[in-house]
């Protein structure tokens, strides 16, 4: 009866006290709900006032109670999720700190709120695998760029790939993921084909270069990006990267050229096993020592055209040839040695002679490159 008269009282004085009474009485209730050695009933009895509280038409009686409550592990639950969904100078504490809100109050919170209240979320002190997958599935790149900014936040590769896949055209984004250590080599290729579309649709370079030109400038860049990374991908991550890489139509004639003449021969093994769906041994036995007409008929099992097959088989010997001999294994070696095989030519078709001016114009930037890094060479030592 005590504490039903204690609240009846107060209820009272509140209709008729000024806004800065009430959010005096409003900080001094929670402060004695989280401090003091109540009574159950006692306790009960502050509880009901600060939700009655909760409808109080001072914003600043509410920021009373926020202010108090946002980060104790003691504060009510009810209390806590009501202002946290209040207006946003008064929820903003409670997102970014409350203990209590669980992370089913944090989707939800999130799934309703605005770019601002997800951001809030994402820079949480601890956000768990569960809360930062929902901000991923429905969040703008702001508030990822938040999430991707707190070292606290427990983000899974399946996280991580949706933020990529959502907003993999967002420069910052982008910049963010890369620059993570547990990023797929999945991821990263994704990221790549971004880099080369937001290359494709530049105005600046398209009128500077002319739009048929820079979609094979941004094909090829992005390839050589994508190539690049396979250097450092091996066992089942390669192979998943190679099913990518399939399922998104890129095992093109061209790039499996491109990535054969780069060395990257456990990768052009690992498509074939991918496109023909044969026994993965079977195919490195046949890629590693089979005789001409074996390697021709295992690549055009796998879809490759006769008239290109020839200058494939012809590359898999040269590679080879390199392995088993004392020159080592520079790349121009095999750009080179089939242009010089197969220029003159008269009898290649059309899809054969495009793919020998891929492969020479990757003969030429090698030559550029090591003719960059030759001078360097003789300029350090000058200096």
């Amino acid at each position: 009866m005590g504490s039903t008269l204690i609240v009846a009282a107060f209820l009272k004085w509140v209709e008729t006290a000024k806004s800065q009474e009430r959010a005096r009485a409003a900080n001094a209730l929670a402060r004695a709900y989280l401090k003091s050695d109540m009574a159950p009933e006692e306790r009960q009895a502050a509880q009901m006032a600060m939700t009655y509280l909760l409808d109080d038409p001072a914003p600043q009686v509410r920021m009373a109670l926020a202010e108090v409550l946002a980060r104790e592990a003691g504060a009510p639950r009810a209390i806590m999720v009501s202002l946290a969904e209040d207006q946003p100078e008064i929820a903003s504490i409670v997102i970014l700190y409350s203990p209590v809100l669980a992370d089913a109050d944090l989707v939800d919170i999130a799934g309703r709120g605005t770019v601002e209240t997800r951001a809030l979320i994402a820079a949480r002190s601890e956000v768990s695998i569960g809360v930062a997958a929902a901000l991923a599935e429905i969040g703008d790149a702001a508030e990822l760029e938040v999430l991707l900014e707190n070292p606290r936040a427990r983000l899974t590769t399946f996280t991580l790939r949706r933020i990529a896949e959502r907003h993999g055209h967002c420069e910052r984004i982008r910049s963010l993921l890369l620059d993570r250590d547990d990023l797929t080599s999945g991821i990263r290729q994704l990221l790549v084909q971004f880099v080369a579309d937001a290359l494709a649709g530049s105005e600046l370079v398209i009128g500077a270069v002319g739009s048929r030109r820079i979609e094979r400038i941004a094909r090829e860049a992005g390839d050589c990006a994508t190539i690049a990374l396979l250097a450092d991908v091996h066992g089942e991550e390669l192979a998943r990267l190679t099913d990518q890489l399939r399922l998104a139509g890129r095992l093109s004639p061209a790039f499996l050229m491109h990535a054969l003449c780069a060395g990257r021969t456990d990768f052009f093994s690992s498509a074939i096993v991918a496109i023909s769906g044969l026994d993965e041994r079977r195919v490195r036995s046949i890629l590693a020592t089979g005789r001409f007409h074996a390697v021709r008929a295992l690549l055009e099992s796998a879809g490759l055209a006769r008239d290109l097959s020839p200058i494939f088989v012809d590359a898999v010997m040269l590679w080879r040839n390199l392995i088993q001999s004392a020159e080592g294994f520079e790349l121009d070696h095999i750009a080179h040695r089939l242009v010089a095989r197969y220029r003159g030519d008269n009898d290649l078709s059309d899809s054969a002679r495009v793919l020998i001016d891929m492969v020479e114009r990757m003969a030429i930037a090698e030559e550029r490159r090591l003719a960059r890094d030759y001078a360097s060479g003789f300029a350090l030592a000058a200096a």
